[in-house]
């Protein structure tokens, strides 16, 4: 039988501390290369977006969040481990509960079922200008270049 492909609903974060944002360092399967997705995750039916996204940080790194803003939706389609993936991304500005996460030395690992997710980390956003780093979903970085966030 042939699973039935479908569009995955994520909430994510864009916390920001000036021209940094908070992103999760991974590692594509496929390729080898490093690459970079504000932390967040999968919306179950029946909640709330910003809901889900509290939930994941919180079960993922043990941080609570607080202030969440719904800022823009992005589509990511994409091919993972061979297979095509499509996601729509609903993307929040916030920012956590215990302040020593907001200072740019800080780092949080996302883990589940004591397996390592992702180390996130704060990056410039020049720095996904200056490399050949991808930062996902597409389309963020354009967002963050060329639209007028207003993280205040």
């Amino acid at each position: 039988m042939v699973k039935k492909l479908r569009i995955r609903v994520l909430a994510l974060a864009l916390f920001h501390q000036g021209d940094h944002i908070l992103v999760g360092e991974n590692i594509h399967p496929d390729s080898g290369k490093v690459f970079y997705r504000p932390i967040g995750g999968g919306v179950e039916f029946g909640e709330r977006a910003a809901d889900a996204l509290t939930r994941e940080i919180m079960e993922e790194t043990g941080a609570e969040v607080r202030d969440l803003r719904y800022l823009c939706t992005l589509e990511n389609r994409f091919e993972y481990m061979g297979k095509p993936g499509h996601e729509i991304c609903l993307i929040f500005d916030g920012a956590f509960v215990d302040e020593a996460n907001q200072s740019l030395d800080a780092t949080l690992r996302g883990v589940d079922d004591g397996e390592v997710l992702f180390d996130a980390m704060w990056k410039p956003i020049s720095f996904f200008q200056e490399t050949d780093r991808q930062l996902y979903p597409d389309g963020l970085l354009d967002y963050l270049l060329h639209e007028k966030v207003n993280f205040d």
